[in-house]
């Protein structure tokens, strides 16, 4: 059984973790970037579909193709990250199966089926996106999650002539803890949870 992590370490990655908007100096390392990958490809996907892409923004050349894109209220803050992930997902992800699922035809499952391809997509680079949020916090980083972009630009300056299309972005730094406002209220487990 598996041994539960001890309070500080899920006080780092959910207790005390926060959406940081402002960031210190200081750049990145692509070592870690990479080291960030590996963990976050080892969290569960359906028939390990893998679907999530991820383009790390870091240079000023990058940051200025993003920056058309994005909301006027998220452009400063990601615009001073020293990273803006773009999780998008791979419309095509059923061609990686044979090599990722080998042991059923899983990429059978989705031939023909567009809607299908595109709901399961989402979802599941949705969740590989929370686990590069925790990934990135149990690594010493600070992460600014955010939707307030146009996808549809967005992709057009990223990912033209590919199968990727954009899910939400990802500021990623050292955050600014004098900055953060006091922490907003969350629902309670009878508002949120049902015991069935």
């Amino acid at each position: 059984m598996p041994t539960p992590l001890d309070s500080i370490a899920l006080a780092a990655l959910l207790g005390e973790a926060r959406t940081h908007s402002y960031w210190l100096p200081g750049e990145i390392p692509d070592s870690l970037l990479r080291q960030l990958y590996e963990l976050v490809r080892q969290g569960p996907t359906a028939v390990n579909s893998c679907p999530g892409r991820f383009v790390f923004v870091r240079t000023p050349q990058g940051k200025e193709k993003l920056a058309p894109c994005l909301s006027k209220g998220n452009l400063e803050k990601t615009m001073s990250a020293p990273v803006t992930v773009i999780v998008a997902y791979d419309e095509d992800f059923p061609e990686t199966l044979p090599v990722l699922f080998p042991h059923a035809d899983a990429r059978s499952w989705y031939a023909g089926q567009a809607a299908l391809i595109t709901e399961n997509a989402l979802r599941n680079s949705s969740l590989q996106a929370g686990y590069l949020i925790l990934a990135a916090r149990a690594l010493g980083l600070d992460c600014g999650p955010m939707s307030g972009f146009d996808a549809k630009a967005l992709d057009e300056a990223f990912f033209a002539g590919t199968t990727w299309k954009s899910n939400l972005l990802i500021n990623l730094g050292y955050g600014d803890a004098s900055k953060l406002r006091d922490r907003l209220p969350r629902l309670p487990f009878e508002k949120a949870c049902v015991l069935a």
